[in-house]
Order: structure tokens, then sequence, then C-alpha cells
């Protein structure tokens, strides 16, 4: 299984350069963000992936459209992949507004408000990486698996920090990392 972060965005560009919350709903990728979302699409097309799961963020449904075109795969949202609310990027878009923006994705099994109204204890995002562990496990072709999601959820899920529009492999039937270190990168 393959987890792919988003490519850089707004809040991102702005948050690197001043270490204080933008104030930025939702944010979009940056022409890099673009960039490195081609890059991991030009990447991956040589992978043997047959199913692309992505957070209803735009910054992942941004990077994850063109990999899904390149591979000839619809996406695959759910908000068990999100990002870990913490920040003002973290408040989403409602559904009603991603159908108008995405029309070629389902986004039939989700909420029309899909994230959370307070910040979400490191506890609550490392349960939600066990759970998505477990069921990508009881998979027999989560290999062939690519997820698009955010720093704080792939570091629950693996115990590593990845840079925007980095992948990392990992095995959902190995054990859960002993221990998150919630530092910001």
């Amino acid at each position: 299984m393959i987890f792919l972060r988003h490519g850089q965005s707004e809040f991102n560009l702005h948050f690197t350069a001043t270490r204080r919350d933008p104030g930025i709903i939702d944010p979009k990728l940056t022409p890099l963000g673009h960039e490195q979302a081609a890059r991991a699409a030009e990447a991956l097309a040589r992978r043997d992936i047959r199913r692309v799961i992505v957070s209803p963020y735009t910054r992942a449904l941004e990077t994850a459209a063109p990999v899904a075109r390149a591979l000839g795969l619809p996406l695959t949202v759910t908000p068990t992949v999100r990002e870990r609310y913490a920040f003002t990027c973290d408040v989403g878009s409602p559904v009603s507004h991603l159908r108008a923006a995405w029309p070629e994705v389902g986004f039939h099994a989700i909420q029309e408000i899909w994230w959370p109204a307070i910040e979400e204890p490191a506890e609550q995002i490392e349960a939600r990486a066990r759970l998505f562990r477990a069921e990508m496990a009881a998979l027999d072709d989560w290999a062939h698996t690519l997820v698009v999601s955010h720093w704080g959820f792939i570091l629950a899920f693996t115990g590593q920090s990845v840079m925007n529009g980095d992948m990392i492999e990992t095995d959902p039937t190995a054990a859960h990392p002993e221990e998150v270190i919630w530092k910001h990168h």
C-alpha cells in the first residue's frame, strides 16, 4: 500500500514561512503543489494500482485527480483518511460544494459536514489510523492501493513524517507504530 501526501497547499506555503496559521479554510494546491501532483502521477502510472482512496479535502482531491486520470481509476473519497483537525486549513468544504467542484467524483457516502467541530486529540486520529489499518489489512489486494492523505494521518498510520508530494510504502498487516511523536514538521 502506498501513501501519498498531498502537494504543497496555500496553507503549507504560508505556515512554513511564518509558523502561524494563515486562516485559510480548505486550501487549494499552490503551483508547486500541482507540479508535485503531476510528478506523483507520472511515477505512479508505472505501478499496479487498482484503487485510489482520497481524503475529501480540496488539496488531497487536487493531488489525487491527475494520479487517478493517469491510472484510469475513479477516486474513492473517505473522511477516514482526512487530516487531524488542528488548524483552520482542517475546516473542509461541505459535500454540496465538493459535488459542484468535482461532479465526476462520488461523495455519496459522506455527510454534508464531515470534519470535526473541535481540535482532534492525538488518540482520536491514532484510533482512526488503527481502524483504517484493520480495514485495509482485511482486503486481499491492499498492496494495489494508493491513499492520498495528509501529514497527520500518515504519521498516525506509519509513525513517519512525510513531506508534501512524497510517498511512503507501508504494510497494513504490520503492527501499528508503538509510539507516534506529534512534532509538526
